[in-house]
């Protein structure tokens, strides 16, 4: 059961994000909002994510983390250090700049998607990881980080 005071945190900022997008409908004419995309982008992260998640609560554990912002990256690599590693186990942190906007959020999507096809059809992950990414960069010209954490 989640307890009452998360339940309202969430309650809260879904009725700011809520609102914020009621004053963004009432203002679309005014500001352009329609045609730079922002509230199509709103109404798409509203169908695909429930609530705002935070990855330094995450439990889980993954073998491959893509960011799309440097300072996500960053963010990422501090929570990873902070911890305490359990197990030992690889984690690939990769960031690929993504620009917060409807046409490069859609040309990333692409380029996320077809980046995880290249490093999911390896046999050994952490020997080619170096040559697939170099590869990935010279085709699509972005430049990516990469670095490896342990849990």
């Amino acid at each position: 059961m989640v307890p009452q005071r998360l339940w309202l945190k969430k309650f809260a900022l879904i009725a700011l994000l809520l609102d914020e997008e009621e004053e963004l409908n009432s203002k679309r004419h005014c500001f352009g909002y329609t045609q730079n995309g922002l509230l199509h982008m709103l109404d798409r992260n509203r169908r695909i994510k429930p609530d705002p998640e935070r990855f330094q609560i995450c439990k889980d554990k993954f073998d491959i983390i893509v960011t799309c912002e440097e300072r996500v990256y960053d963010q990422v690599l501090e929570c990873l250090e902070a911890r305490i590693p359990e197990e030992n186990t690889p984690v690939h942190v990769i960031n690929i700049d993504i620009q917060d906007n409807h046409e490069e959020a859609t040309i990333g999507a692409f380029m996320i998607c077809e980046l995880a096809a290249l490093l999911s059809g390896t046999e050994d992950l952490d020997n080619d990881i170096d040559e697939l990414l170099h590869e990935f960069e010279t085709k699509c010209q972005r430049n990516v980080l990469h670095c490896v954490q342990f849990y």
